[in-house]
């Protein structure tokens, strides 16, 4: 029964590390330029304080879920592992909603500020974020398993 937990937390935290590290990838990747009027427009993610919150936060998982996959099962660090189990789901949810809120604006637009819709224009660097964004939810949702299996384990509701 020990070796499938420990087999479960190893394949949640390497599908998490998977999740962040391509979302970062697939963000950091994405770049189009575009010329209108014959000037020279160019869309990275690195001109959106909410796509760069975004990287940094992946980031944070990825290394996160990396260092915990070599803490030993016994340790008593597990139970500060649950509490930044949660710190960092939180970290994730709030940079894929915030990326996610811009991403809609660049592809909807906002009539009542103005703001035009910059999908048409670039497809190539919005198909880049919303594949980040894709997997950027499938980050949170293992994150989520994840915090829920170490909470489980942690307490071990068969001892209480």
């Amino acid at each position: 029964m020990e070796k499938n937990k420990r087999a479960c937390t190893l394949l949640l935290r390497l599908l998490a590390l998977g999740a962040t590290i391509s979302a970062t990838v697939v963000m950091v990747t994405s770049h189009q330029s575009s010329t209108f009027l014959n000037i020279s427009v160019d869309a990275k993610y690195q001109y959106t304080p909410a796509f760069k919150f975004f990287v940094v936060a992946n980031v944070i998982g990825g290394v996160y879920s990396l260092l915990t996959l070599f803490l030993p099962q016994k340790s008593m660090l597990w139970r500060l592992v649950v509490a930044l189990d949660v710190v960092v789901t939180m970290l994730l949810t709030a940079a894929v909603s915030a990326a996610a809120a811009i991403g809609y604006v660049g592809k909807k637009g906002n009539s009542h500020t103005g703001w035009l819709p910059v999908c048409n224009q670039f497809p190539k660097f919005c198909n880049h974020v919303t594949g980040a964004l894709a997997l950027g939810f499938c980050g949170v949702l293992v994150y989520m398993v994840i915090l829920l299996s170490a909470i489980h384990m942690v307490l071990n509701p068969l001892l209480l």
